[in-house]
């Protein structure tokens, strides 16, 4: 268990706009910075955080939370997993007892498979620097590749003994479960035996963004033909190949300062171009490019190149895959190395900034390196260079913007030698189908209802004396100024004003007056807010934006962010501007006061209904003059607190 003073000093060092740096391309926007909501699909940026009050908030999908909220919901994790990555982040020590082997066994599935993965990582990377076959066999080839020692530690290269068994039978020996070698893929079982998967290969561990080992990849050394020369972990809770780029976690830094992301195919292809000091380079590790991998990208950058050896075939077996991209509304770009080369051995043969030159002078627009490409093939063929012009148009027709769709019908009518109007009318021709199509599902929506039959909306039941908006004002205001001072006067009657903190005041308040909160959640709240007025140890906001109550933590971030502040510019040039801060007493006094008037409508209303099921004349008395006392006590506060007149 981790202490409390440690969760404390996590969250308080944890730079919010440092720990979502490393995962979304955030730019400033006033105070706050805003960036591609990872959570949901999205074109238009609606994600935001609040680098003063330590939040976020995605105002398209509505997820919000702190810095450990965030690293909870994007990499899965529980409660203490995201506060032990923050530590490790910020180098923050975490004093824990060691666990017991029982403890072990009672850790999530997930976390049993990282925990055997990092295992196996570690193993592996032993087994090539201090053994001897490893050296012999798996270090020898990394040395053949040009492969500097700092590569090889950076990627936790390894090696995987020849022995058939050797890493299972050790991992069984330090109590790890078979059912787990067998889920990560590490082990294969056969006929009651277990096998390791990756025997006589070195090994290429697979990290998340976040860092956490979630796969491997297998080279083999051998000639032997009857062997996949790559073997990869297969899928499992926390290893999705589609979901995977190679090298995201040592690019995305890279990726996000350059706003540039380069794509290559194979792991050796990402090591050499880090070798070379060009980082912002990941692999698709060899499968089709997929919708959540160009997302991952496009967290962090809207423009990729895609580095390609040369091969005409395989370039065109990709063009379906780029295609996705431009439909993302990303800026894509090709790069085509010489003929025998790929970006492994153009970057071993090559000095750095000739690498760099190289990629930056043949970087070439998709859609014009496709035309280009297709228009070779065509030899003046009419029906080949018709197939082509639907070919292009199609892609052109992926693309988001209206602007950036005539400048490409533009450009490529000029290389195809082609009316524009000719390219504009194929391109209409698609985009009405494309807009025609969505009409039949509308329909049968539609149709679901018979057009002569009402529609009858639900009756709810509305209580419209409920103070559920003023208590969620009152929480508002504990949570946002809870600790600040305010001045108030005792008595009207005295000229001196006394200091009295926001909680202590509000929570005296309430107390005195006898009125309680109704909503449930709102109320957890207020309540420990009221424990820590009477143990004098007010709470900090905080405590409730890092709650292990989800739905309390989700309200927090929501009453406290929002998505429009004041520029400090107002400030550097002494323009005087009122704020809620400004006049904080004032906002204080105004919540109770409107709290209080809501209440006492609701006694007011529940009185009149006992008065119309009184049968007595003695408690339609009793009951009038309590109904004239609430109704005196409603006037004052609504003319002297909120400055309203009671007309009825």
């Amino acid at each position: 268990m981790i202490p409390h003073d440690t969760i404390d000093t996590i969250i308080q060092t944890a730079r919010i706009e440092e720990v979502i740096g490393d995962y979304v391309n955030l730019r400033r926007r006033g105070v706050n910075q805003i960036g591609l909501c990872p959570f949901h699909n999205e074109k238009t940026p609606s994600f935001t955080v609040s680098p003063a009050k330590g939040i976020y908030k995605c105002f398209g999908c509505g997820k919000a939370g702190n810095s450990v909220n965030f690293i909870m919901e994007h990499e899965h994790f529980s409660y203490p997993e995201a506060l032990k990555y923050l530590a490790r982040k910020y180098n923050i020590e975490i004093e824990e007892e060691e666990q017991t082997p029982e403890q072990l066994q009672e850790l999530n599935e997930k976390e049993s498979l990282y925990n055997l993965n990092l295992f196996a990582q570690q193993y592996f990377s032993k087994m090539l620097t201090d053994s001897e076959e490893g050296k012999a066999i798996g270090l020898s080839y990394f040395k053949e590749r040009g492969m500097r020692d700092d590569m090889v530690n950076k990627f936790q290269l390894g090696f995987s003994p020849v022995k058939w068994d050797a890493f299972s039978e050790h991992a069984i020996q330090q109590g790890y479960k078979k059912e787990f070698l067998v889920k990560t893929g590490l082990s294969i079982e056969k006929d009651a035996r277990l096998f390791d998967r990756f025997h006589g290969r070195v090994m290429f561990p697979i990290h998340s963004a976040s860092g956490r080992v979630i796969g491997f990849g297998g080279r083999i050394l051998g000639n032997d033909k009857t062997h996949a020369k790559y073997v990869n972990s297969p899928e499992c809770d926390i290893y999705n190949k589609s979901k995977t780029l190679y090298g995201i976690y040592f690019a995305k830094n890279a990726i996000i300062s350059r706003d540039s992301c380069l794509l290559v195919e194979g792991y050796t292809d990402v090591i050499s171009m880090h070798q070379a000091g060009i980082e912002n380079v990941v692999a698709s590790s060899g499968t089709s490019l997929t919708h959540d991998q160009v997302r991952m990208i496009q967290r962090y950058t809207s423009n990729i190149s895609i580095l390609y050896d040369g091969d005409p075939a395989g370039i065109k077996a990709s063009f379906r895959g780029i295609d996705m991209i431009v439909e993302q509304g990303m800026n894509v770009k090709i790069v085509l190395f010489p003929d025998g080369e790929d970006p492994d051995s153009y970057a071993r043969k090559h000095h750095p900034t000739e690498v760099e030159a190289f990629i930056a002078a043949n970087s070439v627009n998709f859609i014009l390196f496709k035309t280009r490409l297709l228009l070779g093939e065509t030899q003046n063929d009419p029906i080949k260079k018709a197939a082509l012009i639907k070919e292009i148009v199609n892609t052109i027709a992926l693309i988001p913007d209206g602007i950036s769709r005539s400048v490409y019908v533009k450009e490529c009518s000029v290389l195809m030698t082609i009316s524009e109007q000719v390219l504009m009318n194929e391109l209409n021709k698609i985009l009405r189908a494309k807009i025609k199509k969505g009409s039949p599902e509308l329909g049968q929506e539609l149709e679901v209802i018979p057009p002569d039959q009402p529609v009858s909306e639900p009756q709810l039941d509305i209580d419209h004396d409920s103070a559920e908006y003023q208590e969620k004002e009152i929480v508002r205001m504990l949570l946002l100024y809870g600790q600040e001072v305010i001045h108030i006067k005792l008595n009207p009657a005295d000229e001196e004003e006394v200091p009295v903190g926001v909680a202590d005041y509000v929570v005296h308040d309430i107390t005195h007056d006898e009125m309680a909160f109704e909503n449930l959640l709102y109320k957890s709240i207020y309540d420990e807010y009221v424990e820590g007025v009477e143990k004098d140890a007010i709470p900090d906001r905080n405590r409730f934006l890092s709650h292990s109550n989800h739905e309390i933590s989700s309200l927090a971030v929501n009453l406290v962010f929002t998505p429009y502040e004041l520029s400090e510019n107002w400030f550097k040039n002494n323009i005087m501007v009122t704020t809620e801060e400004t006049r904080l007493q004032m906002h204080v006094m105004l919540a109770l006061h409107a709290f209080k008037a809501r209440k006492l409508d609701k006694m007011m209303t529940e009185v009149r209904r006992k008065l119309s099921d009184a049968t007595s004349p003695e408690e339609q008395g009793v009951l009038m003059k309590k109904f004239q006392a609430l109704k005196k006590t409603s006037i004052q506060i609504n003319k002297d607190g909120l400055g309203r007149i009671i007309t009825r």
